[in-house]
């Protein structure tokens, strides 16, 4: 099979591999006081009609389990029988949800239920539908999108999904601007600078500098022309504040959409727009070392950070309601997300030859 053929295939795979990841670790979220009370782990299946339920609870399961059975048919495309894609990947979304109900057992802030499981299959198989429905059409045109704007590099699929990720890291008011990388709450360490006005905003300037630098310079190494790049990247950064934006107006509140947009951002962001402006035109080995540079720094300094007292607060609402699992959630992908990339970086050092 050509690079062609199998570089959409290997998108969907990571994709759903990742998609797979985030719905494990929302279904488990927070991971303690497991304790077992003796009942067994598969009681929910004939345990009735949950006492508690809530249209939003049965749409938000169908919705999170339909990316996964979308991404997963056009993972397993290539098997052959017509059917047998979307059915694989409507039985492996059904089971992937069936485990973590049981598993739910143990959790105490948890409580497995049959009509989650019923609304978790009902998403994979419209995602599983859809992917058979619209499959071909979306193979043939990532086929036409790689051959004109992906470049030939090792992994380059890896570092899309990667990508991909990063649009949830605004999506986590506790980080500052594009802040990635906090290993603090992990290791129980405190900030060693102390809060003061003047010395935050160098500091948070220089988080959303760094930041923007080292993910626009990836998008650029994605891009396959100079041309495109000068385009895609301003594009990329945009879209990532508007996900701050509206997650800001969403989560915690319309008068609350820019406030994230402090003295610090604003600099910090004029900043990495200039070092960019640089940085894509360099050649690719300098290109590399600037972004392992950009990376490194920028997830030194977000461990440094002294606490954001907007952040605290904007956390507290983010906390509220629905939302709690997906604030845990957006916390993992913005504390592991420097560390993910770093191995796509030294791994996505040789060209690829295309074959066609």
């Amino acid at each position: 099979m050509s690079e062609h053929g199998r570089g959409p295939i290997l998108l969907a795979r990571y994709l759903a591999l990742a998609w797979l990841g985030l719905i494990a670790y929302g279904s488990l979220h927070p991971f303690s006081g497991w304790r077992d009370t003796g009942a067994s782990p598969f009681a929910f299946l004939d345990g009735g009609w949950p006492r508690y339920w809530t249209a939003f609870d049965l749409l938000a399961n169908i919705a999170v389990y339909l990316p996964l059975g979308f991404f997963l048919t056009l993972a397993v495309r290539r098997l052959p029988g017509r059917f047998t894609a979307p059915l694989l990947a409507t039985v492996l979304a059904a089971t992937v949800s069936f485990g973590l109900e049981a598993v739910q057992t143990w959790l105490p802030s948890r409580v497995p239920s049959n009509l989650d499981l019923a609304c978790n299959a009902i998403g994979g198989l419209v995602g599983a539908a859809l992917a058979q429905w619209v499959g071909p059409r979306v193979f043939a045109r990532l086929i036409a999108l790689e051959q004109r704007l992906i470049a030939p590099i090792p992994h380059a699929e890896l570092g899309l999904t990667l990508l991909g990720l990063w649009l949830l890291v605004p999506l986590s008011p506790e980080t500052l601007l594009f802040g990635a990388g906090d290993l603090r709450q992990w290791f129980g360490f405190t900030s060693a600078v102390p809060f003061a006005a003047e010395s935050f905003i160098v500091i948070e300037a220089s988080i959303a500098a760094l930041n923007a630098l080292a993910v626009g310079l990836v998008v650029r190494m994605l891009c396959a022309r100079l041309l495109a790049a000068c385009l895609i990247v301003p594009l990329f950064l945009i879209l990532g504040l508007v996900v701050r934006t509206l997650a800001a107006a969403v989560l915690i509140g319309p008068g609350e959409s820019l406030a994230w947009l402090t003295a610090g951002a604003r600099s910090g962001l004029l900043a990495g727009g200039l070092l960019l402006a640089i940085g894509i035109l360099l050649p690719a080995t300098p290109r590399l070392i600037l972004t392992l540079l950009a990376l490194i720094a920028g997830t030194v300094l977000v461990n440094l950070a002294p606490p954001n007292p907007y952040s605290m607060a904007a956390l507290a609402t983010w906390r509220q309601g629905h939302f709690l699992n997906f604030n845990g959630l957006t916390r993992l992908v913005a504390t592991l997300w420097p560390f993910l990339l770093l191995p796509f970086l030294l791994l996505a050092t040789r060209p690829r030859a295309r074959s066609t």
